[in-house]
C-alpha cells in the first residue's frame, strides 16, 4: 500500500538531531559537480556555442565591408559592380547572422529545457528512494530550494552565458583580425586600452568565487530570517515580541548590506576606471589620435582609417558583457554543488534476493540506532507484536519513541539488529511489497493540493468512488466532505478547508482503504478537538480492528486497553506489560500516570 501520509509530511523522530543544511562543496568540488550536471547537455551547448561563435564572425562582416564600401566610393572612377558585391556580401552576412544566433539559442534553451527536465526527474527518484526518515531532518523549504531554485540557478548559465561566453571570445578575435590585416602597428595601439582593461579586471576580480560564494552565503541567511520573521509573526506579536522579531531581521538585513558593500566597494574605483578605459569615447580618441599622426606621418591614407573607426570603438564591448555570464557561471556552480549533494544522498538498499512475509507478525531483536553516528536513540531494543493485537509505546519526550515506530515502515533501517515482518527482515522485502503490508497514520497529517477523493484513493490509485466513500464513512469523515462545495472533488487548499481533526479522519480513511495488516499510529489525535478527537478515536478503533497495530501514546489515557504497554527511556525498554499490572509495578509508568492524574492533564505531555 502507499502510505497513509506522503513523505515529505512524515513526522520527525523525536530524537532526530537538528535538521542539516544539503551541503555545498568548495570551488573544485563545485566545477566538478557542474561538469558532472550538465554531461547530458554538453554536446549541444558545444553546438550552439560553436553556431555563436560564426555569429559573432558574421556579425563583423557588415562593418569591414562598410570600410570596402567607402574606399570603393571614394576610389575614381568608383567600381559600381564591387559596391554591389560589397552591400550583397553584408547583407548575406547580416542574415547569416540572425540564423546563426537564432539556432545557438534555439539549441541552447532546448537544452537548457531538457537538462531540468532530467535533473528534477533524478531528484524525484533520488528522493523516492531516501529513508522516509530523512525528510524529517531537511525542512521542505530546503528541498524545494535545491529542486526549484537552484535547478533554475542552471538556466542563465546553459541558455545564455555558454553562448554570451563564445561570443565574448570570438568577436574581439575576429575584430583583431580585419584590424591587423588592414594595419597591424594602428591594430596594436588600439589594442592598447583593451590589454589594459584585461589586466586590471583580472586584478579587480581575483578571488571573485570565494567573494561570490559568501555573497550567496550571506543572500541565504537573510532569506532564511525574512522566511522566519514572516511565519513565526503570528506568535511573536502574541506574545509582544514583534519589536525584538523586527529588530533580528533588521540586523540580519544590515549585516548582509555591510558584506555586499565590503566585496563591492573595493572595486568599484578600479572598475569604473577600466571600463572607461575601453569605453567608446577612449577607444575613438587613442584610434583618431594615432590614425592622424600616421596620416600626417605618411605611413597611410584617411580611408584606411575607417576599418579602426567602424570596428575598433567596439572592440572591448563583448568583454564588459562577461561580467554578467561570470555571476551565472559562480551561481550555477554553487547550485550544482548543493544538487549534487542531494542527489548523492544516501538510499536505503534495495533487497538483492527479494522475500515474501509469512504473516503479520512485527519482531525487533536486539534493535540499536543512531543518528549520524551519535549517541545511541535506541539501545538492544527487543519487542514483539503479535497479529490482531495492540502495543502502545510511552514515556517522556526523547525517549526514542518515533525513532522506534519509524523502522517498522523502514524510515531507516537499524544499525545493529534486525526488524522483521513475517519473519522476513524488512532489508529483505521490496518497498512496494512492504508497503502492502504495512500503514501508518502520524499526527502531522499529510494532504496533497488534490481532490479528497485522489487524497484518499492514494493508498489504491485504481480505488472506485465507492470504495473511497465507503473508506470515508468508517473513518466518520463522509459527513464533513459531502458539506463540501463539491464534495469529493474538493481541492484541499483551493476550494475547500478541513480542520486538523478532519484532516486526520481523511488520513485515516486512506489508511482504510489501503487495508495493511500492519499499523503504525503515532499520536493521530494530536490535532484534534475534543469533538473531532472522539470521531477520531472511533474511526481509529475501526481502523485496528483483526490488525497488528504499534502506537504511539502521550495521553496514556488513550492506551488503557492495550494489550501490552511498552514504557521507553533514553532508548530502553524498562518496563512492558498491560495497564494495570504496569501501575502495580509502581514504576516509571505508574509515576507517568500519577502525574496525569495530578495534573488533570497527560503525564506524557507534562514530561515532554
Amino acid at each position: 500500500m502507499a502510505p497513509s501520509a506522503p513523505p515529505d509530511t512524515a513526522s520527525p523522530p523525536d530524537t532526530a538531531p537538528p535538521p542539516a543544511p544539503v551541503e555545498n562543496t568548495g570551488a573544485t568540488g563545485q566545477r566538478d559537480a557542474l561538469g558532472r550536471l550538465i554531461a547530458p547537455v554538453r554536446g549541444r551547448l558545444v553546438a550552439g556555442a560553436a553556431c555563436q561563435a560564426a555569429g559573432a564572425v558574421a556579425a563583423v562582416v557588415p562593418y569591414v565591408c562598410i570600410g570596402e564600401l567607402a574606399r570603393t566610393l571614394l576610389s575614381t572612377p568608383p567600381d559600381h559592380d564591387r559596391v554591389w558585391t560589397v552591400v550583397l556580401v553584408a547583407a548575406a552576412a547580416f542574415v547569416a547572422r540572425f540564423a546563426l544566433v537564432g539556432a545557438a539559442g534555439a539549441i541552447s534553451h532546448h537544452a537548457d529545457t531538457d537538462l531540468g527536465l532530467d535533473i528534477r526527474t533524478r531528484l524525484a527518484r533520488r528522493l523516492g528512494r531516501v529513508p522516509l526518515g530523512w525528510f524529517g531532518r531537511h525542512s521542505g523549504g530546503q528541498i524545494k530550494t535545491a529542486v526549484q531554485d537552484e535547478v533554475s540557478a542552471l538556466h542563465t548559465l546553459v541558455a545564455h552565458a555558454a553562448n554570451d561566453f563564445a561570443a565574448a571570445a570570438i568577436t574581439p578575435l575576429a575584430v583583431l583580425g580585419c584590424l591587423f590585416w588592414a594595419d597591424w602597428r594602428l591594430a596594436l595601439i588600439s589594442l592598447t586600452p583593451v590589454l589594459f582593461f584585461v589586466v586590471a579586471y583580472a586584478r579587480i576580480t581575483r578571488g571573485y568565487g570565494e567573494q561570490m560564494s559568501a555573497y550567496v552565503a550571506a543572500l541565504g541567511r537573510i532569506n532564511a530570517a525574512a522566511v522566519e520573521f514572516v511565519r513565526g509573526i503570528a506568535v511573536v506579536k502574541a506574545f509582544g515580541q514583534a519589536r525584538r522579531a523586527h529588530a533580528r531581521f533588521l540586523r540580519e538585513t544590515d549585516a548582509f548590506a555591510a558584506a555586499f558593500l565590503a566585496w563591492t566597494a573595493p572595486m568599484l574605483r578600479p572598475f569604473a576606471i577600466a571600463t572607461a578605459a575601453v569605453s567608446g569615447p577612449t577607444m575613438l580618441l587613442v584610434i583618431l589620435g594615432a590614425g592622424l599622426g600616421f596620416v600626417a606621418a605618411g605611413w597611410c591614407s584617411a580611408v584606411d582609417l575607417i576599418p579602426f573607426v567602424v570596428l575598433g570603438i567596439g572592440l572591448a564591448g563583448p568583454l564588459l558583457n562577461l561580467e554578467h555570464s561570470a555571476s551565472a557561471l559562480q551561481l550555477a556552480r554553487g547550485a550544482a554543488g548543493n544538487i549534487t549533494a542531494l542527489l548523492d544522498t544516501a538510499t536505503l538498499p534495495e533487497p538483492g534476493e527479494p522475500k515474501e512475509p509469512a504473516g503479520s507478525r512485527v519482531e525487533l531483536r536486539d534493535v540499536s540506532f543512531a543518528y549520524d553516528h551519535r549517541a545511541p536513540v535506541l539501545d538492544h531494543v527487543d519487542l514483539v507484536l503479535e497479529p490482531g493485537t495492540v502495543t502502545a509505546l510511552v514515556g517522556p519526550s526523547g525517549a526514542g519513541k518515533s525513532t522506534l515506530a519509524g523502522l517498522l515502515p523502514r524510515f531507516a533501517d537499524p544499525g545493529s539488529g534486525s526488524v522483521l515482518l513475517g519473519g522476513t527482515d524488512l532489508r529483505d522485502i521490496p518497498a512496494e511489497v512492504l508497503y502492502q503490508h504495512i500503514g501508518f497514520v502520524l499526527q502531522d497529517v499529510g494532504l496533497l493540493r488534490a481532490s479528497l477523493h485522489e487524497n484518499i484513493a492514494l493508498a489504491r490509485p485504481g480505488a472506485t468512488r465507492e470504495q473511497v466513500v465507503a473508506a470515508a464513512r468508517a473513518a466518520r469523515v463522509h459527513e464533513v466532505i459531502t458539506a463540501l462545495p463539491r464534495g469529493y472533488d474538493t481541492v484541499v487548499g483551493e476550494d475547500g478547508h478541513l480542520s486538523g481533526g478532519e484532516a486526520q479522519r481523511v488520513t485515516i480513511a486512506r489508511a482504510l482503504l489501503a487495508d495493511a495488516p500492519v499499523l503504525v499510529l503515532d499520536e493521530a489525535t494530536s490535532w484534534a478537538d475534543p469533538e473531532s478527537e472522539a470521531a477520531i478515536q472511533d474511526a481509529l478503533s475501526r481502523l485496528a480492528r483483526g490488525r497488528t497495530v504499534l502506537v504511539i501514546a502521550h495521553r496514556l489515557s488513550t492506551v488503557t486497553g492495550a494489550d501490552q504497554i511498552l514504557v521507553l527511556d533514553a532508548g530502553r525498554v524498562v518496563e512492558r506489560g498491560r495497564h494495570d499490572e504496569l501501575l502495580a509495578l509502581d514504576g516509571r509508568y505508574a509515576r507517568l500516570w500519577a502525574a496525569q492524574s495530578a495534573s488533570g492533564t497527560d503525564a506524557g505531555e507534562a514530561t515532554s
